[in-house]
């Protein structure tokens, strides 16, 4: 199956899901996200918001405020087209939309956290398969920022991929520019490579 195809059924898959199969889904992998990060020494860490049925995080974003955990947020580049930034993201942190639609911090350059100072860093997912291969929404922008990261096997910060169970698949078509992750937590488990 083709790329675009694969995100059109992954993305209905998780538009079908009741409201009530979200919020059992988004306490359940909280649960899950914690449990695999219970012996880490965490300070900051960099997660999105929800949008378009994504995995709910807004239990995660609530509890890593609860034990003190800065929660950085991405945000389109200004200057680099095609990269994120992460920005601390606070209960009162001033919000834009940006030009796909989605929430992010007003950009403040004394709130950016650059991506190596980050501890864990949860991206979204489309679909992903039992290699650790990830499909993003098309755009690449986290297989851009976090390409050297990858080159370079930096340790830190360690990626993990979010997803609802549905939007597993048997194998994806990759391409060079793919960024494979070593850690996806569904509300189901936690898959490590």
């Amino acid at each position: 199956m083709e790329r675009q195809n694969i995100r059109k059924l992954m993305r209905s898959r998780r538009n079908e899901l009741s409201e009530n199969e979200q919020l059992e889904a988004a306490k359940k992998i909280k649960v899950n996200i914690f449990q695999h990060l219970k012996n880490a020494d965490i300070r900051r860490l960099g997660i999105y918001l929800s949008n378009d049925s994504e995995i709910d995080t807004s239990l995660i974003i609530e509890e890593l405020w609860h034990h003190n955990i800065a929660v950085y947020l991405p945000i389109l580049h200004p200057f680099c087209s095609g990269y994120l930034l992460f920005q601390r993201y606070e209960k009162n942190s001033p919000m834009t939309i940006n030009r796909y639609g989605i929430l992010e911090p007003k950009l403040n350059c004394s709130q950016v956290c650059p991506v190596e100072d980050l501890d864990v860093l949860c991206t979204p997912l489309v679909a992903f398969d039992l290699q650790g291969n990830r499909l993003g929404m098309g755009g690449g922008f986290y297989d851009r920022t976090l390409a050297k990261y990858y080159r370079e096997k930096r340790s830190k910060p360690e990626i993990i991929g979010l997803a609802h169970n549905c939007q597993q698949v048997d194998l994806l078509p990759i391409e060079s520019w793919d960024v494979p992750l070593k850690t996806i937590v569904t509300p189901k488990k936690c898959y490590l490579w």
